[in-house]
């Protein structure tokens, strides 16, 4: 898989791009055919932490991790672990839901993952101003509860936007504070 790499407040070394692609790699064991999107890595420096965040676009499906820590080299690790761990962790609920419906079980191989859309990014506002400072434009494939809840813990967000398969309205899980799960439904 391709990736763009560029840096914010950060040069992006000829170093540093080897050492992502090096890792990102490893991803390439869970997939039956190289992707054909392109991914993309963002490295930067706030307040002096070394931020990496990574989004493959697949098929009907997106993988996000971010980390963010002292050492650059540290901080691209640890994304591709969340990467790896993001894949192990729905593999199993995931292919089983796709063997019913026959959908995208050949985007991964047995020892990785598949979903179904595409998350929604939170916005980041200021505590003074209201001002959206970030907009996301996705796709909504319809889908049930259940594969929302599983693709909003699959990009590690604590809400999700999707439509309801039932309904065909829009709807939103969301991680509560007790670890259960909400769901906001128009009236």
């Amino acid at each position: 898989m391709q990736f763009s790499i560029r840096g914010q407040q950060i040069e992006v070394t000829e170093a540093l791009k080897d050492y992502v692609d090096k890792k990102l790699a490893r991803l390439d064991k869970y997939f039956d055919a190289p992707p054909t999107s392109e991914g993309y890595v963002t490295l930067s420096v706030i307040r002096g932490l070394h931020t990496v965040e990574v989004t493959i676009p697949l098929t009907g499906v997106v993988l996000r991790a971010e980390d963010r820590s002292d050492d650059m080299y540290a901080s691209i690790d640890a994304v591709v672990d969340k990467l790896e761990r993001q894949i192990r962790k729905h593999k199993t609920k995931l292919n089983r839901k796709f063997r019913e419906k026959g959908s995208l079980k050949t985007l991964f191989v047995e020892d990785g993952s598949a979903t179904g859309s595409v998350a929604v990014e939170q916005e980041e506002t200021d505590d003074d101003e209201w001002k959206v400072v970030r907009t996301k434009r996705f796709t909504m494939k319809p889908m049930d509860v259940e594969e929302a809840i599983l693709q909003m813990n699959m990009v590690g967000h604590n809400f999700f936007v999707f439509t309801n398969i039932d309904s065909q309205e829009v709807n939103v899980v969301y991680k509560r504070d007790d670890g259960k799960y909400g769901l906001i439904e128009r009236d």
